[in-house]
């Protein structure tokens, strides 16, 4: 798997300045101080990290950035400490918006494999269960689209091993939503998103993220 978190194989922490700032290293930095750990070279959503922060965007709550060209998620703390970062696994299908209909196609088995993409944009997260109880982080509830773990049914250990796969295209075989190891979704996701609500920001495969989210660009400065 390739996943970090505190405690585990490598940390990435950043350090705080004082308590109202928050930095985040270069992502030159990180890559060149973990380049063995896949999951934390993602240079983009570094950069979205760093302008969200800067900005205040995500209202001083955790928040996490899903790098969906890259296949990865990186997961912070409200004051800016990246506290890991992990590959995930995406919708089979390419694309950056939801389908019409889809939440009620998924709640009725009746998913066209159209409708598998995960949709770019930036949600409001929040802590909750799906129809068989199990603990997920809601993104958009109307599409069924969440952040949950890795789960135990026949598919799991080719599952595993796409999630373990270098080659991000491998990784691109989920209905829509962002799957994470169970360890990484246990220490990481549900500590930092699973007790209140966050900001969840899934970067477009399509075009520049910039182009999302014009109030996060680092020229718009007044």
């Amino acid at each position: 798997m390739r996943y970090s978190w505190l405690g585990g194989t490598v940390a990435l922490v950043c350090a705080l300045s004082g308590p109202a700032e928050a930095f985040i290293p270069s992502a030159s930095s990180v890559v060149a101080a973990h380049r063995p750990v896949a999951a934390a070279s993602s240079v983009a959503a570094l950069q979205v990290a760093q302008q969200v922060l800067a900005r205040g965007d995500h209202g001083q709550r955790p928040f996490a950035v899903v790098d969906k060209q890259a296949a990865l998620i990186l997961v912070f703390q409200a004051d800016g400490v990246l506290v890991g970062s992990s590959s995930v696994l995406l919708g089979r299908a390419l694309g950056d918006e939801s389908a019409p209909g889809v939440g009620q196609r998924t709640q009725n088995g009746a998913l066209r494999d159209s409708d598998r993409t995960t949709p770019a944009g930036r949600f409001r997260s929040e802590p909750g269960r799906n129809l068989t109880g199990e603990a997920i982080i809601w993104l958009d509830y109307d599409s069924a689209l969440a952040i949950h773990r890795l789960r135990n049914d026949p598919t799991r250990d080719r599952r595993a091993l796409q999630l373990a796969s270098a080659d991000s295209r491998d990784r691109r075989v989920s209905a829509g939503c962002v799957v994470v190891p169970e360890a990484f979704y246990d220490s990481v996701v549900q500590r930092l998103l699973g007790h209140s609500r966050g900001m969840v920001y899934v970067m477009p495969e399509n075009g520049a993220w910039q182009n999302n989210w014009p109030g996060l660009r680092a020229d718009n400065d007044g």
